[in-house]
């Protein structure tokens, strides 16, 4: 029998979502998807000084093997540092009906990037929950305190001859039960002409949003000052191609940002590349400079080796105190455990030098 969510507290409005008083004004501000940044990397100009992780430290367990809304595995995480929520997105499972006439496959709702979106506490307890349809991957995510809820930031609308990977970038109120669907009246921005494979990442603690896309076959990270950005300013304070190491062989799979200083991770599940749990797995850090470009650290991690299967995916920093930039945590998820029984866990490194 196929899975059905309870309409129950949803808000749908011709196969949306009414978001409410956060909900966001529609479009992107006037003129804003007419400007793109340049095509052509450009150095540093704004860019705060910050200290960074060092990726030699010991991880720590903020939690280990959570269930999520769904049953299919944990894509990125974004940290609510104000209200300590942690928000995760993953691909919707299949059986379950929505927006549709009729419950999808999980192949179709990959296809469609389709994707389910879990509101925790900063132990790992759900309290919530989201519906993206039309939306990506899920490679990545951003939080933004906004009250006592958040804004959430996450890629939109991927072309039909893609892999639902997005194009373009999207900003929404989270609200629990809601089913949100590219269409729906959100806030949507084209900060580069062109790009496709589009993913964002919030550094709330800096006020930075940063965007990582793939350009002329490049892959590029831009960093913008986010208040600038919601405001449909696109001029980046730095643009950086990605490390050729990062992924070369291995999975890509999420990133974020502290400052001036980036983070990328990558690697899979044992059994698939040169994953194996003999080896403790593949799973690496690494560390950019954004003001430069050059890679600053490179590290393989043995977090949460026992997991079973055991995939990295996603990154995210916590504050601990949202005050305090000293209490920051740089986060790594891995999903473990085989379909259809996925469970999330989340590691940490917090030494700053």
């Amino acid at each position: 029998m196929a899975a059905s969510v309870s309409r129950r507290g949803f808000l749908a409005t011709g196969g949306g979502v009414a978001l409410g008083a956060l909900a966001a004004t529609g479009a992107a501000p006037a003129g804003a998807a007419a400007r793109g940044a340049a095509a052509a990397p450009v150095a540093a100009s704004a860019l705060p000084s910050s200290r960074r992780f060092d990726l030699t430290d010991s991880s720590d367990p903020l939690f280990r093997e959570k269930p999520l809304r769904n049953a299919t595995v944990m894509q990125s995480m974004a940290f609510d540092n104000v209200n300590r929520r942690i928000y995760t997105a993953q691909v919707i499972q299949g059986g379950i009906q929505l927006a549709e006439p009729a419950a999808l496959n999980g192949a179709a709702r990959d296809a469609a990037g389709d994707l389910c979106v879990t509101q925790l506490d900063f132990s790992g307890n759900q309290l919530g929950q989201m519906y993206l349809l039309g939306f990506g991957h899920g490679v990545s995510i951003g939080a933004e305190p906004s009250g006592g809820s958040a804004y959430l930031w996450a890629e939109v609308d991927p072309p039909a001859s893609d892999s639902a990977r997005g194009t373009r970038i999207a900003r929404f109120p989270f609200v629990d039960r809601a089913v949100v669907t590219r269409s729906s009246p959100i806030e949507k921005h084209t900060p580069v002409a062109g790009a496709v494979n589009v993913t964002v990442s919030v550094d709330w603690a800096y006020k930075l949003l940063v965007t990582r896309y793939s350009l002329g076959g490049q892959w590029r990270i831009s960093a913008y000052d986010l208040t600038a950005f919601k405001a449909g300013s696109y001029t980046p304070l730095a643009t950086v191609n990605q490390p050729a190491v990062v992924a070369d062989g291995r999975p890509f799979q999420g990133y974020t940002s502290f400052g001036r200083y980036l983070y990328l991770i990558e690697g899979s599940g044992y059994g698939s590349y040169d994953s194996t749990e003999a080896n403790r797995g593949n799973t690496w850090i690494t560390s950019v400079d954004l003001g430069t470009g050059s890679q600053v650290q490179r590290e393989w991690t043995q977090a949460g080796y026992t997991l079973p299967v055991r995939e990295p995916e996603g990154m995210g920093v916590q504050l601990t105190d949202p005050a305090d930039l000293d209490s920051a945590r740089l986060c790594f998820g891995f999903a473990s455990r085989a379909a259809p029984n996925r469970l999330a866990s989340i590691y940490y490194k917090d030494l700053l030098v």
